[in-house]
């Protein structure tokens, strides 16, 4: 379970050094700190349902969400990477539980195709495998035409292209133009082309 500072503040009212309190319960392993003034009760629990709460809002997506839907090959263990808006710089957090990293998207996008899951008490944000290809994207440096892109997807990225084509077509070509970004304008043709 996840606690903050104030939550603990409150459950240990009766101490008289609410800090030196926390601090004992983090020695002897019943607390885990996560993030300044952020703590939880099971050191084993997946990190996915920690990273909304260390920094937010945000929700998971890129490298993480698109190993989650098998896009991508690459397992990512304890590397989760979240979708941010108006923070102007990246952000990472190392801690027990993994490393997170945030970045930023365009905030209008930012509340499109994200899904919420509830599991094992827990609740956390992740996009839609449209929405974290968009989002990736929008990451990686412009590809000058088709061929650039179509390496860029299979090649770079290593999407599997069996996967790509099952994805939502009419999602991609509605959030696509949105992100205003010369990679998703890119993207947008070659789903034009496909059909």
């Amino acid at each position: 379970m996840i606690y903050s500072f104030d939550d603990l503040t409150l459950k240990f009212h009766d101490y008289s050094n609410i800090k030196a309190k926390i601090r004992r319960e983090v020695r002897d392993g019943r607390l885990v700190q996560i993030a300044r003034g952020l703590y939880e009760t099971d050191a084993n629990v997946s990190g996915k349902y920690l990273a909304g709460r260390i920094f937010g809002p945000s929700y998971l997506s890129f490298d993480y969400a698109l190993a989650v839907y098998s896009l991508i090959p690459e397992a990512v263990y304890r590397t989760y990477t979240s979708a941010t808006f108006n923070k102007r710089k990246a952000k990472q957090y190392q801690n027990h539980f993994g490393i997170f990293t945030y970045r930023d998207i365009p905030s209008e996008v930012y509340p499109l195709g994200i899904l919420l899951h509830e599991e094992n008490g827990y609740s956390y944000q992740i996009a839609t495998p449209e929405k974290a290809l968009c989002d990736k994207l929008y990451t990686l440096p412009p590809a000058k035409n088709l061929n650039e892109l179509r390496a860029l997807l299979f090649d770079d990225l290593r999407i599997d292209e069996q996967e790509f084509g099952r994805l939502n077509m009419n999602s991609l070509n509605e959030l696509a133009p949105l992100y205003h970004a010369s990679n998703l304008k890119l993207l947008g043709k070659l789903i034009r082309r496909k059909k």
